[in-house]
């Protein structure tokens, strides 16, 4: 990703503030609103912004806001991080609360808390349990099942192999075409497991899931099912805008252009009276030593300014209507016929007097390569009595220093302009985006993130935070979807031969002994449960070794 000036992070960190604000864009117009975010915006402690840095974010925002009052949606950070608090109506998260609490209101044994979450963090839909499993699980050849039959086909097929190793697989397709280099990863593939997505298809202005939802039961919660579509329809605009810089570069253009290192003061340009004087009896080498010493400490970099904001004439009209439409992203149009993959979870992160705190979590991307996301949705629809919570992200930037000029053995202006260090790692932080309830937020697979901490507000009384998460599969690839795989869960298989009378009138003493007899396949929840343990250690350390990965590269300023 493009090595950003500091002072841009900045900036974009300033405009996510301001359109957190209720109303802001109309707000934004109003020259009296506007002078005191600017004075605001300056006067931070310890905050690097200036009076160009805000003008250009007033004047960006004015002209986002256009497109905003369409749409709803607005860009938190470049790349594209977007969020929308209009999008999905209270009527819709109503029906999703209601449509969720069946999974919820179940007996505490049949709880799923997830494993090394000491009971924190409460799995409703999970895809780690019941996933691909190489080798092992049966795969429909020549036929895909649906929602309506995948439960009575359980154990069709025939069993998946294992697939080759991935070690001499260097370059990977990635989104649009481009490919990406897989440098210093071990391991990337998954040989073992591979989460299980349901297909998605387009039916005029809907979108309809046409296999089951993997731990989801397609008759049980139907309900659910349509619900989860209707969510899926509003976050496709959200995927398109979030999608379309990797498939157009000149998406986001730079705010601040830095072309080479400026000190300001520079003792090199000063007259010879005002350079530091050889002292008597001091011999020539010390004396250059000091005043190398001397002029280092002297010299200031000069931080880059953003000129006058630009109206950009390829990305919306002056009535705010997009331009351009071939060159961004229409999940719709350029998949109307094959469809979409997409892996659903919900999850509850529930506090306690006992358990105040959320201690956050670790960076990371969503899923090993063979899983091919591209892009996550994340919808925040319920929380009660929690202090702000945010999700986090950074980058790794590109290492390419060869357009910027600097001097010989020059290399403060690293960390004062990119924060960061001659042979350090080219990660930079971001910034965070506030995971308030209403909020729907996607963004690409190409940023690690990470939640940060969160606690109980009123510390005497239960809190709780919902999510529903959708990772949406690189369209251009097709991978193993539970349009290949009939069901594998044995409670589900129980109860669809129960119901269909398919042991007749055998005793149900005898039905629960066959039953109980039924080995390897399918799956009982227990053995999921220890399968699912083995695939969260095999992700550890592929999250271990992807984090050394995202700073293994490291800035090498070439010496002239």
């Amino acid at each position: 990703m493009r090595l950003t000036p500091l002072r841009e992070f900045t900036m974009m960190r300033l405009m996510n503030q301001l359109t957190d604000k209720p109303d802001w864009n109309t707000k934004i117009f109003d020259q009296t609103i506007i002078a005191r975010w600017k004075t605001e915006a300056i006067s931070v402690p310890d905050i690097d912004m200036t009076e160009s840095m805000v003008e250009w974010c007033i004047d960006e925002l004015q002209y986002k806001a256009k497109k905003f009052q369409k749409t709803g949606i607005i860009t938190a950070y470049d790349s594209d991080i977007v969020k929308s608090d209009t999008v999905i109506p209270p009527s819709l998260r109503n029906d999703l609360k209601v449509a969720v609490a069946p999974l919820e209101d179940v007996p505490e044994v049949y709880r799923d808390w997830h494993p090394g979450s000491g009971n924190t963090v409460l799995d409703l839909v999970h895809p780690s349990l019941f996933p691909v499993i190489y080798g092992w699980m049966k795969i429909l050849k020549d036929t895909l099942v649906g929602l309506d039959d995948c439960v009575r086909r359980c154990g069709d097929g025939v069993t998946l192999g294992v697939p080759p190793s991935e070690e001499a697989l260097q370059y990977r397709p990635n989104l649009w075409g481009r490919v990406i280099f897989q440098n210093n990863l071990q391991d990337p593939y998954s040989r073992k497991y591979q989460w299980l997505p349901c297909e998605v298809v387009f039916e005029g202005d809907r979108v309809k899931i046409i296999s089951y939802i993997n731990n989801l039961h397609p008759k049980v919660h139907k309900s659910l099912y349509e619900v989860i579509e209707r969510v899926i329809e509003v976050a496709i605009p959200l995927w398109n805008q979030t999608l379309t810089p990797l498939k157009f570069l000149a998406y986001n253009s730079p705010r601040i252009n830095y072309g080479g290192c400026i000190y300001d003061p520079d003792p090199e340009n000063w007259p010879e009276e005002d350079q530091l004087q050889q002292l008597p009896n001091e011999t020539e080498d010390d004396y250059l030593e000091r005043k190398d010493d001397w002029a280092r400490d002297m010299r200031q970099v000069v931080r880059p300014e953003p000129e006058k904001f630009a109206f950009p004439r390829w990305d919306l009209n002056e009535d705010g209507e997009e331009i351009n439409k071939d060159k961004r992203v229409d999940l719709k149009k350029e998949f109307s016929e094959r469809g979409l993959q997409i892996i659903v979870k919900l999850a509850n992160l529930h506090l306690t007097p006992e358990k105040l705190n959320y201690a956050g979590g670790t960076w990371h991307v969503e899923g090993q390569l063979n899983e091919h996301i591209c892009a996550t949705a994340l919808y925040y629809y319920d929380s009660v009595n929690i202090t702000e919570s945010c999700l986090s992200f950074r980058q790794q930037s590109s290492s390419h220093t060869m357009d910027i000029g600097y001097d010989q053995d020059h290399h403060n202006w690293l960390p004062k302009v990119f924060g960061c260090e001659q042979n350090g790692p080219n990660v930079q932080y971001v910034g965070d985006v506030a995971t308030k309830e209403g909020r729907l937020l996607t963004f690409p697979n190409v940023f690690q993130h990470r939640v940060l901490p969160f606690r109980l507000i009123d510390l005497t009384k239960l809190g709780h935070r919902k999510i529903l998460a959708l990772f949406l599969m690189d369209p251009h690839i097709r991978i193993i979807s539970s349009a290949n795989v009939p069901c594998q869960q044995q409670e589900w298989w129980v109860q669809e031969i129960k119901e269909q009378g398919l042991l007749g009138t055998v005793p149900a003493e005898i039905q629960n002994e066959i039953i109980h007899n039924v080995v390897e396949f399918p799956i009982g929840i227990e053995e999921a449960k220890e399968l699912r343990l083995e695939l969260m250690e095999e992700r550890k350390v592929f999250v271990h070794r992807r984090d050394q990965t995202f700073a293994s590269e490291t800035f090498s300023l070439c010496e002239h």
